[in-house]
């Protein structure tokens, strides 16, 4: 069972990337156009217009896998500081502030940050082109360890 979850991690971790890239896009839009139920913004209104145009680029890179670490970067630092300035103020904890959606953006993007956007992504399509045949871009995860002489 475990050596299924585990030849099936990359692709779930592509899936999980997609997922929320797009929700994170889709809250961008709908916040900069009125779409989707959303209450547009004014144009140029510190910060809500700024942080609105992050997110539907940050997620729509995220969605694709394009420059994924570094959106998913800039996207969670958008989310710390959206948690910290507008909904920690109200009260500490994230159920009390209304700062969940914030809090889990936050840290779904920093772990895709250190996770990298998985298998199928644009980034490894690009990144193939750049690299050896055969060479990934990703280090090896050997289990033996290593051993200088």
């Amino acid at each position: 069972m475990l050596i299924r979850l585990n030849q099936a991690q990359p692709y779930v971790l592509s899936l999980f990337r997609f997922v929320v890239g797009l929700l994170f896009a889709f809250h961008g839009a709908a916040t900069l156009f009125g779409v989707l139920g959303g209450n547009q913004a004014e144009t140029g209104a510190w910060p809500g217009w700024y942080a609105a145009l992050i997110q539907l680029v940050c997620g729509s890179l995220v969605a694709l896998g394009l420059g994924t670490r570094a959106a998913a970067f800039l996207a969670s630092g958008s989310m710390a500081y959206a948690y910290f300035k507008v909904h920690q103020p109200e009260a500490f904890l994230p159920l009390q502030n209304g700062g969940e959606g914030a809090a889990m953006f936050c840290w779904a993007f920093l772990l895709l940050v250190f996770t990298g956007p998985g298998t199928v992504a644009l980034d490894r399509f690009f990144g193939s082109r750049n690299t050896a045949a055969g060479a990934e871009d990703t280090p090896r995860r050997d289990k033996t360890p290593a051993v200088s002489v």
